[in-house]
């Protein structure tokens, strides 16, 4: 099996519609991997339908892409993407619902009455921009503002007419919960409980404010691509009007249903104002339709609204498949009960009926989630011929998800064929490819550990538990041991899991850096590591790179690094942004290579250095010796101190050959990378830890010292410490 050279991209420009439950992908990922693929006008499958960026992309490119989306949510959110409304149509749908009457006054002035409150400063009545909660308390205890007259602005004590308007919209809500129920289910259906659950989690006013909206919504004479605009602006309301919007904000992507501590009540016509600019961005137009009808040759999207088992037959027939992409769903309970809440509110109740399991389920685990994903890599198995690749991308790659993933796949013949991952924060990239099913194998504890051990080996540092759990998963699969025919899924990954933590703690060679007992918790190592540190193989090929290309984009340097450093060893956005911090200034979007920094101008100032050091050896009247690229202090022929004046941060190589007398000479510009290598490996903090570093800068300042004294000298280099670099993003 090969290692996948991990295929760098831009983070998306905006987070855009319902991005905290949609997957963190980086744009230009997917028609990066297509254009290696280069069969553009075939026909490429989704059958996830879960990231419409990831289709929109593909389409993009040139290529033809049916996708199979039963949530009802999803699929619209991926028709919107493909062909968005106008910025005009989203300001006229807008405008036509706030002009409608409610009573005597138009509802957008009435909407925006429910969030009147008055500025602690002047007076002034205002709309909040948003009330802040306690879980189960009846009203809000703060309410946060700017104000248009004085300037006051940020979170202030809710008043005591904020608590009542509360109390008194809460009045009716009875009455306007059960209208929404009913748009869900029927009044005597078995799942209506259910939806009575989940709408727990709308408090009284935006759960009063929707209704009002939604029995509007259907009652407008709009044209079809007015209505489809403001039922995307409805659609941002929904979710923004839910109680699962933590604040402050520490639980950005809720995966179930469960309302924190405290939370925030969004003003629900300014976040309708506010979707405007947010979904009349989110693509160009692409040819996109329902299934079964034609798109042209150049691209565009098909959309199937089913499950892939019931569109198998006519794939087989009609449709030559070249590749299959897709970002595999994790479970998320939340996002899928309120899809089925949301698709009722806005499209009735039948809309619902082909998706009302996730309004039933509440827990998904990881067996469930393996249980689900081998189905569909069985019905893919068997509508592909052998040999046609899968490019599956895993967001918040955990090591249960991976090991889902990784067994289902194989569990329905797919042949792993490389992985490339960067940290435990962004998406896995995995290559399969559809094959005839072969015999499983039983799991092997030695070849776990050999390949957790050649991991560490190959990285030349300690690493961390979930890239060591992905080279145990890639060796099952090598040798076809994830998943035993006799075992059901839960038991599967109980195993899987017990044996990775086995081959770490029955292995004596092995090392846990961590304060915690767990074997998912800090870094592990070898007890004799041998190799030279990927961090430093990474500055030296970044700094090559930098020599050859004084000006660059971050993006080159990522693709120039990660077909080097293939698979496992795909370093950090974090080391690279660390190095280049380190050597370069950012002129943006540029990186520009300090002049101080070109290879010739760090040679020159070595040789400066090193007759610094000369001068002071003799003033504190020591012998100088220069040993090939080390000055020696000598004092009767006895080793006083070495200084091995260096120009990078690359330290693996020079600990070895470093002794209780050897100080470490760097440019200043390198503490801060220095800094950044020991936080993130703490094998070589230990070992920094028995030597001294110095900057340049202090020995040059040590030459105007008029009277220096040994003693003055050990103070002076022993008080200017390495420290991290203010500018620096720590991102592992």
């Amino acid at each position: 099996m090969d290692a996948l050279p991990y295929i760098p991209g831009f983070e998306p420009p905006d987070s855009g519609p319902l991005a905290r439950f949609l997957p963190q992908l980086e744009a230009s990922v997917i028609s990066a991997w297509l254009t290696e693929l280069n069969k553009p006008t075939a026909w490429l499958l989704d059958p996830f339908g879960f990231s419409p960026l990831l289709v929109l992309e593909a389409a993009q490119s040139g290529y033809r892409v049916l996708v199979t989306a039963n949530n009802p949510i999803a699929r619209f959110l991926l028709e919107t993407y493909a062909n968005p409304p106008s910025q005009a149509e989203f300001n006229a749908a807008l405008a036509d619902l706030s002009a409608v009457k409610k009573g005597e006054e138009r509802l957008g002035a009435h909407l925006q009455e429910l969030y009147a409150t008055t500025c602690e400063k002047c007076g002034q009545t205002l709309q909040a921009q948003a009330f802040l909660w306690r879980k189960e308390e009846d009203a809000p205890y703060a309410r946060i503002y700017q104000c248009p007259r004085c300037g006051d602005a940020g979170e202030r004590t809710a008043t005591e007419l904020d608590r009542e308007r509360a109390k008194k919209i809460a009045e009716t809500d009875t009455l306007h919960r059960s209208r929404l129920f009913e748009r869900v289910v029927a009044l005597h259906d078995e799942d209506r409980i259910y939806a009575e659950e989940a709408i727990q989690h709308y408090l009284p006013r935006p759960l009063y404010a929707l209704t009002t909206i939604i029995n509007r919504l259907g009652a407008l004479n709009l044209s079809a691509e007015r209505k489809r605009a403001l039922t995307a602006l409805v659609l941002l309301a929904c979710d923004a009007g839910n109680t699962l919007w933590a604040y402050p904000e520490e639980r950005k992507r809720p995966k179930q249903l469960s309302t924190p501590p405290r939370f925030r009540e969004d003003n629900l016509w300014n976040q309708l104002e506010r979707g405007i600019g947010r979904f009349a961005r989110t693509g160009s137009t692409v040819p996109c339709e329902a299934w079964p009808n034609k798109i042209p040759e150049s691209g565009g999207i098909c959309l199937y609204e089913g499950r892939l088992s019931d569109l198998a037959k006519e794939v087989r027939r009609e449709i030559p498949i070249a590749a299959v992409i897709g970002s595999l769903p994790r479970p998320n309970q939340a996002f899928w009960t309120l899809s089925a809440l949301w698709a009722g509110w806005l499209w009735g109740s039948e809309a619902v009926e082909p998706y009302k399991v996730a309004l039933r389920r509440r827990r998904y685990d990881w067996a469930w989630n393996a249980t689900a994903l081998s189905a569909m890599f069985k019905h893919l198995n068997e509508i592909l011929p052998d040999g046609v690749p899968l490019f599956g991308l895993l967001p918040e790659p955990e090591p249960s998800f991976l090991t889902s993933a990784l067994s289902a796949a194989q569990s329905a013949g797919f042949k792993l064929q490389g992985v490339a991952a960067r940290t435990a924060h962004d998406p896995v990239q995995i290559l399969w490819q559809s094959a005839q099913k072969e015999k499983a194998n039983g799991i092997n504890l030695e070849s776990v550990q050999s390949a957790m051990r050649a991991l560490i080996t190959a990285r030349g540092e300690p690493a961390s538990y979930f890239h060591l759990h992905l080279a145990g998963l890639i060796a099952c699969a090598e040798s076809n041991s994830l998943k035993p025919p006799t075992l059901e899924f839960d038991e599967t990954l109980r195993q899987t899991q017990n044996l990775f933590e086995n081959a770490l703690k029955e292995d004596a060679g092995f090392t846990h850096y961590s304060s915690g007992v767990g074997v998912e918790t800090g870094m592990w190592s070898l007890l004799a590591p041998d190799g030279e540190a990927l961090s430093d193989q990474v500055e030296k090929a970044i700094v090559t790179y930098l020599q050859k290309h004084s000006e660059t984009i971050f993006l080159d340097v990522e693709e120039d690094l990660y077909p080097r450093f293939p698979g496992l060893l795909t370093p950090s956005k974090g080391l690279i942004y660390a190095i280049l911090h380190s050597y370069a200034r950012k002129d943006s979007p540029l990186w520009r290579l300090r002049a101080e920094d070109y290879a010739s101008a760090r040679n020159a100032e070595i040789k400066t250095l090193l007759g610094v050091l000369e001068e002071l050896g003799r003033r504190l009247t020591y012998q100088v010796e220069l040993q090939g690229k080390t000055l020696v202090w000598k004092e009767n022929g006895i080793i006083r101190r070495k200084f091995n004046v260096m120009a990078s941060a690359i330290l693996s190589r020079a600990l070895e050959n470093a002794d209780e007398t050897t100080t470490l000479v760097v440019p200043g510009g390198r503490a801060g990378l220095i800094a950044y290598k020991q936080n993130r490996d703490p094998a070589l903090a230990a070992r920094i830890k028995r030597h001294k570093l110095v900057k340049y800068r202090v020995l040059r300042a040590l030459l105007e010292v008029p009277v220096l004294t040994r003693e003055i000298f050990a103070a002076q280099i022993a008080g200017d410490p390495i420290e991290e670099s203010k500018n620096q993003m720590l991102m592992f």
